[in-house]
């Protein structure tokens, strides 16, 4: 008699360790399964939504650019960054106090997220940030340092804050950067945020 009510404990015990389990895999299926639904409907949102919607706001095709590269990344402050750049850009007549009125005069990281707004590109000055068409996968994102005209069209010269000179070759000409090749102007930064839209290119 007692080897039966310890044989019956233990089939009970056995029993609710069993339903626990099997409660604690269905919350966890119904969490995995909530999180990509989630995902799902955030990238939907995103992709045919609000991107779509800053298209429209912001007048480009390209709204939101991450930074790939250290191009437009300052090693230190303004005046020790300057200290190792300044003859190409005095070169260009462009002096520190030029360059201290310029936006993002500090640069920017890779894995920032820039906010870029359509412009017209005869508004387009020295020392604004642009981004552009290149033969390359991804679009250039520098800073503008002269403008020219020529046959009632404006052509712009740029550069990478962090790099020693121009890019030009069969790839990308910042010697000459014509209109059609203009996506936009940088008008806001986001630290880091980039960083999530690098990530889930390279899934």
């Amino acid at each position: 008699m007692v080897g039966l009510k310890k044989e019956g404990k233990a089939k009970q015990s056995k029993a609710k360790h069993g339903k626990a389990l099997s409660v604690l895999k269905t919350l966890t299926t119904s969490s995995w399964t909530s999180l990509i639904l989630n995902i799902l409907l955030a990238f939907i949102f995103i992709k045919f939504i609000f991107y779509p919607l800053l298209n429209y706001c912001l007048h480009t095709e390209m709204p939101v650019v991450a930074v790939i590269s250290n191009s437009m990344e300052h090693d230190s402050n303004l005046d020790d960054w300057w200290q190792t750049q300044h003859l190409f850009y005095e070169k260009k007549g462009i002096s520190l106090e030029d360059f201290k009125t310029f936006p993002f005069k500090n640069g920017f990281k890779k894995g920032d997220l820039m906010i870029i707004k359509g412009v017209n590109i005869k508004t387009i000055k020295v020392g604004d940030v642009i981004v552009f068409k290149a033969k390359k996968q991804y679009p250039i994102i520098h800073r503008v340092i002269a403008v020219h005209y020529s046959n009632n069209q404006t052509i712009l010269e740029t550069k990478g804050d962090h790099n020693t000179g121009q890019i030009k070759n069969f790839q990308v000409d910042e010697t000459s950067v014509m209109p059609q090749q203009v996506i936009g102007k940088a008008v806001l930064r986001i630290p880091l945020l980039g960083w999530i839209k690098i990530w889930f290119s390279k899934l």
